[in-house]
């Protein structure tokens, strides 16, 4: 799979007793890892064994640092050279097991640093059946960006994948993209017009998995089909997922249970992922589906977002129900 993740940033998981605003405060630990929601997909579709390439840019000395950081973990990148600094996040995971995600924009891009990345998406299109754009895109970037790589995907005959929010989603939509796979907030965001507004929900904002999950999930994925998207797949949390396609009626398919969740973030990355590498494969919408659940339900159990043991993914899968 092809991987237009463009927002880069470097990943600061801290770990506190508890995050009290206003106090001065003391880390317990802190891992420094390269992050944002295409690299996520590329590390997982790279455990999950998946041939993956992720385009991106790599603003300053510190985008050069992320790409040595990259490297280092066996993932394939292509990336350009952008203004400014590479952005920053941080990843507050308190003891009781609340995460708090603090989300840089990145630096503001030229019209001919996009026009380069479209090229280069382009020309790397022909060794790939799935494009997947993941994530925000930095500021600059046309309002339609991936709308725009959505029609680079479908002239070389590849599948387009969003996985995106606000906007980003919205613009996306518009021009027909073959599946888009936000969260219920991100989704309800847009279908009630505050994504549009610019009130973006972010990836990783807590989903509840509540009574009313299922058929506010399974609204949501039917209405984004209605608004544009070939097929549509929203997910909610530890409850489940929502399929909706144009020529089916959406269906639900139920998340399988995990053991201990040491860090949320990351898993709508790595269902994406695992959904793309089995589209990859050639698998029917349905099973790739339950393959990224399963991947996804397996990253939850990890300390560092956006990994996975395959072995369990494949142990989780099994366990699904295939009806």
């Amino acid at each position: 799979m092809l991987i237009a993740g463009p927002n880069l940033t470097i990943d600061r998981t801290l770990a506190i007793a508890a995050l009290r605003p206003g106090e001065v405060l003391r880390f317990e630990r802190v891992v420094v890892t390269p992050g944002g929601k295409g690299l996520n997909v590329a590390r997982a579709a790279l455990a999950l064994g998946a041939p993956a390439e992720l385009v991106a840019f790599l603003p300053g000395h510190t985008g050069r640092a992320g790409a040595a950081m990259i490297a280092e973990e066996g993932v394939v990148l292509h990336g350009l050279p952008s203004p400014g600094e590479l952005r920053s996040t941080a990843v507050i995971r308190e003891r009781g097991g609340r995460t708090t995600v603090l989300n840089e924009p990145g630096p503001r891009l030229g019209a001919s640093e996009w026009d380069a990345y479209e090229r280069a998406v382009r020309s790397r299109l022909p060794s790939h059946r799935v494009l997947v754009c993941s994530g925000s895109v930095p500021p600059g970037a046309p309002p339609d960006a991936y709308g725009r790589l959505c029609a680079l995907a479908r002239a070389a005959g590849a599948t387009a994948v969003v996985d995106a929010g606000g906007g980003t989603l919205a613009a996306a939509l518009a021009a027909g993209p073959d599946l888009v796979v936000p969260n219920l907030p991100e989704a309800e965001a847009l279908l009630g017009g505050g994504a549009e507004a610019g009130e973006a929900v972010e990836a990783g904002e807590a989903v509840e998995a509540g009574a009313d999950a299922r058929p506010r999930t399974l609204a949501a994925a039917a209405a984004l089909v209605e608004r544009g998207a070939r097929a549509a797949v929203v997910t909610a949390a530890a409850a489940g997922a929502a399929l909706a396609a144009a020529d089916a009626a959406p269906t639900w398919i139920s998340a399988p249970a995990v053991g201990v969740v040491r860090n949320p973030v990351g898993a709508g990355d790595v269902l994406a992922a695992g959904l793309a590498a089995a589209l990859e494969r050639g698998e029917p919408l349905a099973a790739a589906l339950r393959a990224g659940m399963a991947a996804a339900a397996a990253s939850v159990e990890d300390a560092t977002a956006g990994r996975l043991d395959p072995a369990r993914a494949a142990e989780l899968a099994a366990g699904m129900p295939r009806g």
